[in-house]
């Protein structure tokens, strides 16, 4: 199977598609989701970004990123990130043979995503500062020194990022309503970019964090906190154009507080066999909170809307929280009696 690049080159610009960095990224499921569907009243789908190959959307814009990059000459990478973007950036630049560094804020990264960081030889520096500090300093640094910066500030991740649009009108046609969780931005920026490509419109709903809101509080969010390490971002690099498809799209940007979140990020595993990190499960938190709106509803025809819920990134990213929010192990002594008591619970 062939990376996105690749699939879609009709549609990427000439930067990207010469000296292609891949690992076969996007074609990830849509997956029914039939216990949401009822709780809803519509026909609700789950786009599954979690099975990316390092497990979160973040490939999408990499792979496009890191090509141009390659195309360039570059020889390193580097990007501030609260552990999805270093993870792909890292894996990216060893898959092109650069080095990568990444700026991460000390002590908010999750396990899982910095092991991969560290795995793929990033070089990881923890900084005493959130991500918006690190953003800064890594754009300044970028400004200064030959070294390709490759967050969501860089263009062509959109480019990468917009063909999970086109994926799922490819699939299952047009859609009535995008939930989606919002920190930098620049995922549900891209996202309205591949509908409006392929001509499509419609309504996006983007959640926030109540802890790190900045888009719903329409100002910066100095210390910004949330349990969804992902979207803990207190002032996105993609504000404006955030907001822009938000109101092209006739949607809303909202905000869901953690335990809102926490809830739906049980609920999934529970009732759809789908685990996704704490980030991911705003986009589900804010539609059962919500619902779907009469607009939506409208412009189904009669018919049940149709909705994607976009689920960033992989569950076993965050291990830790996922920990804290089940149940222990129950320990058994190899004999018939106490198998029994543990298996039936008596």
């Amino acid at each position: 199977m062939a990376g996105l690049i690749e699939r879609y080159i009709d549609r990427m610009p000439e930067e990207v598609t010469s000296h292609i960095v891949s690992i076969e990224e996007g074609s990830t499921p849509l997956v029914p989701a039939p216990a949401l569907s009822e709780r809803v009243d519509a026909d609700v789908y789950l786009k599954l970004e979690g099975a990316n190959p390092t497990g979160s959307f973040k490939d999408r814009g990499m792979t496009c990123a890191v090509s141009a990059a390659a195309r360039e000459g570059a020889e390193a990478v580097i990007c501030a990130s609260t552990g999805n973007t270093a993870a792909s950036a890292a894996a990216y630049a060893a898959r092109a043979g650069m080095t990568c560094a990444v700026l991460v804020p000390e002590g908010k990264i999750a396990a899982g995503k910095l092991a991969q960081a560290l795995i793929y030889g990033a070089r990881v520096i923890s900084l005493n500062g959130n991500f918006d500090v690190a953003l800064q300093l890594v754009r300044d640094l970028a400004d200064h020194h030959p070294i390709s910066l490759v967050n969501s500030v860089n263009d062509f991740r959109l480019e990468g990022q917009k063909t999970s649009s086109f994926e799922i009108v490819d699939e299952i046609g047009p859609i009535d309503l995008l939930t989606i969780p919002v920190g930098n931005a620049g995922n549900i920026t891209a996202y309205w970019k591949g509908f409006k490509e392929y001509d499509q419109a419609p309504e996006l709903n983007g959640y926030q964090a109540a802890g790190a809101a900045p888009l719903v509080e329409g100002r910066r969010v100095e210390n910004p906190e949330t349990v969804a390490s992902a979207i803990r971002i207190g002032n996105p690099a993609r504000w404006e154009e955030a907001m822009a498809a938000i109101t092209e799209s006739r949607g809303a940007v909202r905000a869901v507080t953690d335990d809102e979140i926490l809830d739906a990020y049980r609920w999934l595993p529970a009732n759809e066999g789908v685990f996704c990190e704490p980030a991911s499960a705003a986009s589900v938190a804010g539609l059962i909170k919500n619902g779907v709106s009469d607009a939506a509803r409208a412009k189904a025809e009669g018919g049940r809307p149709k909705v994607v819920c976009v689920l960033t990134g992989n569950g076993l990213k965050d291990p830790d929280t996922a920990f804290d929010n089940v149940g222990s192990v129950i320990p058994c002594e190899p004999e018939m009696g106490q198998l029994e008591k543990a298996v039936l619970g008596q």
